[in-house]
């Protein structure tokens, strides 16, 4: 795998990173260590993890998992998250600094560590003044509690103002941003991805085969069956089968992927993160996995070098729909100018 350093700062992580929402869910402890063990044997070095992951077990097996294996500790880069319901009480979510303060003191315990790497703030919290959490991560990182802070979820004016509000008050920045990022979810490319290259902050992509779609699992109009594919809620998991199947451009972007993959001998799933991985401002793509396998499977991506020409057609396929303003030719065209002068 190819290394980079995390947004702006000096830590080296590798271009593909070990999501863990699957651990105390769909992977028991002993499959998760498994899944940890085969990750790190492949070279990877990134862990991605967060309080509300099974209400809390998720970080608990990485805890087990380290203590079993020490000599990882240091080699490991541990990111988690809070902001979602620990509980049912007011207090019990959000980024306030009473919330965070008893959310980062549990993670710490579950994952038995004296610092975690990345401390993300899992979406923007609309009632928590967003200074109160910028100087409550600040003043953890000065405490040596976290090494580094980031956000997920964040549109790209919340991105910016986090950026600018830190810079202004003299407080450590952020140096990341998890968002949704895939070949079948480019709308980040409007305004976030922007953002980010402005500010120096690396992109790390969750759901990057949108779902599953990527993988190549799903077939035309036939519809899925069993929980897995459909999630939680099975009702609104076919609601969003339906939709995704209904639309032309998935099948357009599934045909480009399969095709190409065909061509390399490789799986769908290896072609798609190949792309994704060498996006502007992407420094780690979040995999999940549920298998050794799986895993194995998604890790060959850091092999597969992509055509410039291959590459375009992922590109072309997958371009997202835009209207007239402010996104569409004529209004890009507006924020254009040649160095020449002229139109």
């Amino acid at each position: 795998m190819q290394y980079r350093t995390l947004g702006h700062s000096g830590t080296v992580v590798t271009s593909y990173a070990l999501g863990t929402m699957t651990f105390g869910a769909e992977a028991t402890e002993e499959a998760s260590h498994g899944i940890l063990d085969s990750y790190f044997e492949a070279g990877g070095n990134f862990i991605d993890t967060a309080d509300v992951y099974s209400s809390g077990v998720s970080e608990e097996i990485i805890g087990s998992w380290l203590a079993k294996r020490p000599d990882l500790r240091d080699r490991a880069v541990i990111a988690t998250k809070a902001r979602f319901p620990m509980g049912t009480a007011p207090n019990d979510v959000g980024t306030s600094r009473r919330r965070l303060t008893r959310a980062l003191d549990d993670s710490l315990r579950r994952l038995g560590v004296e610092q975690i790497d990345l401390y993300q703030m899992h979406a923007w919290d609309p009632i928590t003044p967003l200074e109160e959490t910028l100087r409550f991560l600040d003043d953890a990182v000065s405490r040596g509690k976290i090494a580094y802070y980031g956000f997920s979820n964040f549109l790209g004016w919340q991105l910016t103002k986090a950026v600018q509000v830190a810079s202004s008050q003299g407080w450590n920045p952020p140096v990341s941003l998890q968002p949704q990022y895939s070949l079948l979810v480019r709308e980040i490319e409007f305004e976030i991805v922007p953002a980010a290259l402005d500010a120096g902050i690396g992109l790390l992509p969750w759901s990057p085969l949108g779902g599953g779609w990527l993988s190549g699992k799903y077939k035309r109009d036939q519809r899925p069956s069993g929980a897995t594919r459909l999630g939680e809620n099975p009702e609104r998991g076919m609601e969003a089968w339906k939709a995704r199947n209904d639309n032309p451009r998935t099948w357009t972007v599934i045909d480009a992927v399969e095709e190409i993959a065909a061509a390399h001998g490789v799986s769908p799933s290896q072609v798609a993160l190949a792309w994704l991985a060498d996006r502007p401002a992407v420094t780690s793509v979040i995999l999940g996995a549920r298998t050794t396998e799986q895993l194995a499977d998604n890790l060959a991506a850091a092999e597969l070098q992509l055509s410039a020409d291959e590459v375009e057609r992922l590109t072309k396929a997958s371009q997202p729909d835009t209207g007239v303003y402010p996104y569409g030719p004529m209004a890009q065209q507006q924020r254009s100018r040649k160095m020449e002068g002229g139109r």
